[in-house]
């Protein structure tokens, strides 16, 4: 303006800017969109009836020097897959912003819930000897430093074994150490990164994310278990959008439809039999037909989603679908008490089960070849109880409630296959 330069600053606490008015003649060269300042002023009410900051003194503390190759420009928008090239600056971005503190507050509420409800938080090995699932999409863990394998290395193994005298991967779950917190603490959960090797180009899919997971002992029953999952997504949904109201605006108009379909719709439970006739009544709506060894597809758990008009716990699964570790359904031993959690953008964003505590029963279902499950078996041997308990896709969970496109755009520092930036 004539008199006036206004300036937006933000310093990263909430999604609101506060203008600042610089008369003219303070008026400083360096002043450019990316730059760092110490604005020094009166705070009033502006002609808009916002709080401002006539200044007196500004500071710069940091230039941004745009024609070196600042990539964002004022009021401009940008594709997701633009921003994503720039991960050391996405931050800086109104949107991301609102998502990061978004994200901090699903993490505090999901911290909170859990606590107040008398869960401990385990802190599960990063690095361990198990492949949890028996999947096979793990990455192995090895000393970047040949020369000292080879001094490690006996006759009887490999290098990759070298280190730890046997194989040692990045961990897929927690699941199997909780357990065996659970069988000593009761209520435990443990709430941090996991890393699965697929080759995936899918938005669905990271090759590093983070993962709740919670194990309960003396629970005997998979309603009980759904109830619990049930209050959790209730509950976080509620009181972030009580929360973060404002970054949350800064999404797409029906993201705060997604918080409401997690609080307050009613939550439907169908049998895996009850779900496939749904899929073969309604076959010619699917791009994709239903396979019996791989399970819904997204397609179609979004369309069971939108059918049932709430979120969708799955349950009672035919035993070949699912893990080892999940307990055979009483009086339909081809089955097992098993869950999945389906919502709305993603599918599914839960898994669950009661898990098998018959020695011999589990014993014959480990994958042939893992030797080293030994201690988990030993948890049915020694004061065995029955528990229950499940996975939550945190990132998952965040690209539903926010109708995020690409789960690659819900983490700071997405890695997947071919891509792992900083």
């Amino acid at each position: 303006m004539k008199d006036n330069l206004f300036v937006d600053v933000n310093d990263g606490s909430c999604s609101k800017k506060l203008q600042v008015v610089i008369p003219q003649q303070n008026k400083n060269a360096d002043i450019t969109t990316g730059a760092s300042l110490i604005a020094t002023g009166k705070l009033n009410i502006g002609a808009s009836g916002q709080i401002e900051l006539q200044a007196n003194k500004i500071d710069i503390l940091g230039e941004c020097i745009i024609s070196q190759g600042y990539p964002f420009a004022p009021r401009k928008i940008y594709p997701p897959e633009y921003i994503r090239q720039y991960l050391h600056l996405r931050p800086r971005t109104n949107k991301f912003g609102s998502l990061l503190r978004i994200r901090d507050a699903l993490n505090f509420e999901i911290h909170n819930f859990l606590h107040l409800n008398g869960f401990i938080n385990i802190h599960t090995p990063i690095l361990t000897s198990s492949d949890c699932e028996g999947a096979g999409e793990v990455f192995v863990v090895t000393p970047n430093n040949n020369e000292l394998l080879k001094d490690m290395k006996r006759s009887d193994i490999s290098l990759e074994e070298a280190y730890f005298n046997k194989k040692a991967y990045l961990s897929v779950s927690g699941q199997l150490h909780l357990e065996a917190a659970a069988h000593g603490l009761c209520k435990v959960y443990t709430f941090g990164p996991t890393f699965r090797a697929e080759n995936s180009k899918s938005k669905h899919h990271l090759s590093e994310f983070y993962m709740l997971e919670v194990e309960m002992a003396f629970t005997e029953n998979i309603e009980e278990l759904i109830s619990f999952i049930e209050r959790l997504i209730r509950t976080i949904s509620s009181e972030v959008l009580n929360k973060c109201s404002e970054d949350i605006a800064n999404f797409e108009a029906t993201t705060e439809n997604n918080f409401m379909f997690y609080a307050s719709k009613p939550y439907h439970i169908l049998n895996y039999a009850e779900a496939l006739d749904v899929l073969e009544k309604n076959i010619d709506k699917f791009k994709t037909a239903y396979c019996n060894k791989e399970g819904p597809s997204k397609e179609h758990e979004m369309f069971l989603v939108k059918h049932c008009g709430g979120p969708v716990f799955i349950i009672n699964w035919p035993k070949e679908m699912k893990p080892f570790y999940m307990k055979e359904c009483v009086n339909d031993p081809v089955r097992v008490s098993a869950l999945d959690l389906l919502g709305p953008n993603v599918g599914e964003i839960v898994g669950g089960s009661l898990r098998e505590n018959d020695y011999q029963k589990l014993k014959a279902r480990i994958p042939a070849g893992n030797t080293d499950l030994d201690w988990y078996l030993d948890l049915r041997k020694f004061g065995n109880v029955p528990t229950a308990g499940f996975g939550l896709g945190f990132e998952r969970l965040i690209q539903s409630l926010l109708s995020i496109n690409n789960i690659r755009d819900t983490i700071p520092y997405p890695r997947w296959a071919h891509n792992c930036s900083m």
